[in-house]
């Protein structure tokens, strides 16, 4: 079972989630500050991690800053708000998807489960794909941009993979909630939304002019390299 770092200040909280965890098979280890979370990430090298956002001191943003500058670690935010901002902030700093508190221990481990769960690509695929200087090695899960390899989140190169293997066809931001994020519910757009800004930064010679992910009006995105 995946090895979960929870970073959780409020105790019961913490003793909650770990608890249900144990229960289901994790090995959990908690942190009550975003410094103590740091620490443990080098110790517990965890395989998740699950990242309060609003932690005294250095707060769940800047963890999660602090993780993307040398680590493609998956994040779950948790948050005790649906606060717009905070949201967004979260996943701009580049969380992989986010539960809002109180959240039933069924929810956290199917959230955990999606966010790991290996792509299954179906086969007959070339080994390496080229769209103009990217490269996509679909088996190897790695994304090289004119020979560089990049550093993906989990969330981006499903996003990315899900979006390859349809060159050309749209998808909405629902049909993208089910399918990369495994939202079975009315999901939350802005998961995608953020997500496709990190991608662009990454991929787009330009972000804001977009050469491979194209944004439709009223219908959602596509990947086609002009």
């Amino acid at each position: 079972m995946p090895r979960v770092l929870l970073v959780e200040d409020d105790p019961s909280v913490r003793e909650g989630i770990e608890l249900g965890l144990r229960r289901r098979g994790h090995e959990v280890r908690t942190a009550a500050t975003g410094e103590a979370g740091l620490t443990a990430i080098q110790e517990f090298r965890p395989d998740l991690l699950l990242l309060d956002l609003m932690l005294p001191g250095v707060n769940g943003v800047q963890v999660c800053r602090r993780v993307r500058e040398g680590s493609q670690l998956p994040i779950i935010m948790l948050t005790a708000r649906g606060d717009d901002f905070d949201v967004v902030v979260g996943l701009e700093a580049g969380a992989d998807d986010y539960i809002v508190k109180p959240a039933r221990t069924e929810v956290i481990e199917a959230r955990i489960r999606a966010v790991l769960r290996r792509i299954e690509e179906p086969g007959g695929r070339p080994a390496v794909e080229f769209h103009g200087d990217l490269a996509i090695d679909r088996a190897g899960l790695t994304v090289a941009k004119a020979g560089e390899r990049l550093a993906l989140a989990p969330s981006e190169l499903r996003l990315l993979l899900y979006l390859t293997a349809a060159p050309e066809q749209v998808f909405s931001r629902q049909q993208l909630l089910e399918q990369v994020w495994e939202h079975s519910y009315h999901g939350d757009a802005r998961l995608v939304d953020a997500c496709v800004r990190r991608l662009r930064h990454k991929i787009e010679d330009v972000p804001g002019s977009p050469r491979y992910i194209q944004t439709l009006r009223g219908f959602g995105y596509r990947f086609g390299p002009l």
